[in-house]
């Protein structure tokens, strides 16, 4: 099963990937990362991404959808989760056309709506482990009184310099304008269920499993 999560920055997309590699042995393939591990893999492709990043310049879609390729070719998951990609509709299309030609199916888009002033609350009082990356909220999920991460007992935590009211509302409007029309490309297509994004992490969590489960 392949699904794509689709939601604003902060709605918890990141954190509901890590659950659903956890619980259904999925294989989380995040932008970011892939580049990251690329850059530093000494393979073909690697050394075109670190020319690319080396030179400052912007990784091409044509470069992603090579690593993605990649992955789908030789990892062995019980699907994949796509995070961060597709970002635009030319994006979704060049990721249909590589499903297509890789004899794979995309099964699920769930959107993770969120309303944005209380996204704004949220994210601006969240934190991460920075041994684990569990996430906790100064509101909601409170990092424990002892100052030990519930999950790993790692003791030290950090806050993303993004994460402030400014720079969230900035890449909120870069999502309505680039990655929003992608909710009405996939609900065409029949692919799309809407799901709180800002929901308890535990209910969210059902939410989206009980789409994966249809």
């Amino acid at each position: 099963m392949n699904i794509i999560l689709l939601g604003a920055p902060g709605a918890g997309k990141g954190t509901q990937a890590r659950y659903l590699v956890e619980d259904r042995g999925m294989v989380q393939l995040s932008t970011g990362d892939m580049l990251r591990e690329a850059k530093d893999s000494g393979t073909e492709m690697g050394n075109v991404v670190a020319e690319v990043m080396a030179k400052g310049q912007l990784v091409t879609d044509e470069i992603v959808i090579g690593l993605i390729r990649e992955k789908l070719e030789t990892v062995k998951a019980n699907g994949f989760i796509f995070d961060g990609f597709p970002r635009t509709l030319a994006q979704a299309d060049a990721l249909a056309a590589l499903l297509q030609a890789e004899g794979q199916t995309l099964d699920a888009v769930v959107e993770m709506a969120v309303d944005d002033e209380a996204l704004v609350q949220r994210i601006t009082a969240r934190s991460t482990c920075g041994s684990c990356g569990e996430v906790y909220n100064d509101i909601t999920k409170p990092i424990p009184a002892d100052g030990k991460c519930a999950k790993c007992g790692g003791t030290e935590f950090k806050r993303r310099a993004d994460d402030n009211e400014d720079s969230l509302r900035t890449r909120l409007m870069e999502y309505y304008k680039k990655t929003s029309p992608l909710i009405g490309y996939y609900y065409a297509k029949g692919k799309l269920t809407r799901i709180d994004g800002l929901g308890e992490i535990n209910d969210v969590r059902a939410a989206i499993g009980r789409v994966l489960d249809k």
